[in-house]
């Protein structure tokens, strides 16, 4: 199937998908706003956020199940007409703990959103488009996402405006999905290993993706925090936190590319290196200069986020091929449940340390993921180069179905390339 026939096929599910992030994205930024806006404390801000990924975890396992029961078009408008709904009961009920009920059911709702567009994409992907189909779904999303933070500059956050803009997002998803003549995918459960049977096979691994998940959970639930108590204003916030997205979303493919060539852990020890020395610097420029705090912050994003794929990327390289798959979809759960702690932790440092606790915070997970990577080529030889999988971006915000996507899309490619040598 050509490139142009299998984007025909999928047109509106990578719409629908670009219009859900726009919205996930403002209200991720928005509702840190919010509760600082309402009083809440850093810590309860904390909680709040943590509610997401809480939900998230739990879609990731609970929605495949349904999928096979009611269908993929049906999931996917009910599970956004929640999101919808919910996310325009908070302006309502400005309590916390009403708040982190909300979390709950939005993490669930967006979990089962991107199982379904997963799935849907891997199905009408061949052999020879399904990395190119999953780059372009990797590119919305960040890119989407980092739209999303410039529409806070629309409204007041204390108003109402804003959670209307993002349920209409929501719900004008539903529409190219819901009148596309495609029928709905066939859908298989990701299969999942034990986290300590994973850990065996590839420690760093397995402690990388629950580091990105820490590093990811407190980004998105605490980084619009952060910049509302320095002082920034509104406009200031969404540049700040749009900033990250594209550093991920611009570099995601060079460091990959980079770590296709040489031992896949010089290269998790150098980007993490990077983003903490990047993020440390932030530390003493942000009192100085906003664009410098850009800057720096942007090329933090470039680093951190293609983390996730690198420690998926080293994991598939000491697991047989059969492996993989399962392994995969483990190692999103383990970063689900770094997701789960990250918000609330990062909102901890803060409360000793003020407002810099944030970026102290990411300095250290990312000076802690630098230093086990060194520990760990202490510890086994390097992979030879030409048994190394190849690298595959995922989000670190895509469910289980698009970590095993991304390791199809490898064995995919190393079929091909054992066709091609026994051809010739």
């Amino acid at each position: 199937m050509p490139m142009f026939a299998a984007i025909r096929g999928c047109w509106a599910l990578l719409l629908g998908i670009a219009l859900i992030m726009l919205g996930n994205g403002l209200q991720g930024s928005l509702l840190g706003l919010r509760a600082s806006m309402e009083g809440f404390s850093t810590a309860t801000i904390g909680i709040v956020m943590t509610g997401y990924y809480a939900g998230f975890l739990v879609g990731s396992v609970m929605v495949p199940k349904l999928l096979k029961n009611v269908g993929h078009i049906r999931v996917f408008a009910a599970l956004a007409s929640l999101a919808s709904v919910s996310v325009l009961v908070h302006p309502v009920f400005l309590m916390p703990f009403t708040w982190v009920l909300l979390r709950l059911v939005t993490g669930f709702s967006y979990a089962g959103l991107y199982v379904v567009a997963e799935s849907w994409l891997n199905d009408v992907a061949t052999n020879e488009n399904r990395g190119q189909l999953l780059a372009i779904y990797m590119v919305i999303m960040l890119a989407a996402t980092g739209a999303g933070q410039f529409l806070l500059n629309l409204s007041s956050p204390g108003g109402m405006e804003l959670f209307v803009l993002i349920s209409v997002l929501v719900s004008l998803a539903v529409v190219p999905i819901s009148l596309t003549v495609s029928p709905g995918p066939r859908f298989d459960a990701p299969e999942h290993i034990g986290i300590g049977a994973l850990y065996r096979a590839s420690p760093l691994g397995v402690v990388g993706a629950m580091g990105t998940g820490m590093n990811f959970g407190a980004i998105f639930g605490m980084g619009a925090v952060y910049g509302n108590d320095i002082g920034l204003p509104v406009s200031w916030i969404a540049y700040f936190m749009a900033s990250i997205y594209f550093g991920g979303m611009l570099l995601q493919w060079p460091v990959g590319k980079i770590s296709d060539r040489m031992d896949r852990r010089q290269v998790i020890v150098g980007v993490a290196a990077i983003a903490a020395l990047a993020t440390l610097a932030a530390v003493f420029v942000v009192e100085h200069s906003r664009v410098g705090l850009l800057v720096l912050i942007g090329i933090f994003g470039g680093m951190s986020l293609p983390l996730y794929s690198l420690f998926i990327a080293h994991t598939n390289d000491h697991l047989r091929n059969e492996q993989r798959v399962a392994a995969s979809a483990t190692l999103v759960l383990t970063g689900g449940l770094g997701a789960i702690a990250g918000p609330t932790l990062c909102a901890s440092v803060m409360y000793l340390l003020g407002p810099s606790g944030f970026l102290w915070y990411l300095v250290v997970v990312h000076a802690g993921l630098a230093v086990f990577a060194v520990y760990r080529m202490t510890r086994r030889a390097p992979t030879p180069l030409d048994e190394q999988s190849e690298f595959a971006a995922v989000s670190p915000r895509a469910s289980p179905v698009a970590a095993a996507i991304a390791t199809q899309t490898v064995r995919d490619h190393r079929d091909q390339d054992l066709a091609r040598l026994i051809r010739y």
